[in-house]
């Protein structure tokens, strides 16, 4: 299914859950003006079709201690097949890594850190990062204040395409 062949109804279902996803579907279903089964039909189809990936819970990251964000560029030489899977392995294990993207341009990679102190980091590039197979810049920039933070995927927007 594509994102074209969702309907209104779908679409705030979705809406809805990325909101708050703790809601019953009972809560959902009034919220989207159905009735209880048909809107739990809609969520199953919605999960079984992929478009409902998970259901998590957001957690505050600096009310566990994780102060600071950081955006961290990565420059690589070319890797052996092993050697990216040993590099996706260790990302993958590393769960102060929240994200890792390929780029296009001078860096190739783009790491979203969550680091406690400015003193952990700097060991964390210099004992984790740079150990890394193929890893031979990282260029590092942390935010001062989160401005806008969201997992919400834009909906509204797909329909008037």
């Amino acid at each position: 299914m594509q994102a074209a062949a969702l309907d209104a109804i779908d679409t705030k279902i979705l809406e809805i859950m990325q909101r708050d996803a703790s809601l019953s579907t009972a809560e959902i279903a009034e919220k989207a003006g159905l009735s209880q089964s048909p809107c739990w039909r809609r969520i199953q189809r919605l999960r079984e079709e992929g478009f409902i990936r998970a259901t998590v819970v957001l957690v505050d990251r600096k009310r566990l201690g994780y102060d600071m964000q950081i955006y961290a560029q990565v420059k690589m030489n070319r890797l052996t097949e092993g050697e990216r899977a040993q590099f996706l392995r260790t990302i993958n294990a590393t769960p102060e890594i929240v994200e890792c993207h390929a780029l296009f341009g001078d860096m190739d990679l783009m790491i979203k850190v969550l680091a406690p102190s400015m003193s952990w980091y700097e060991d964390f590039i210099f004992n984790t990062m740079m150990k890394l197979p193929g890893v031979t810049d990282v260029r590092s920039t942390m935010t001062i204040s989160e401005l806008k933070s969201t997992t919400s995927v834009p909906l509204r927007a797909q329909q008037h395409r």
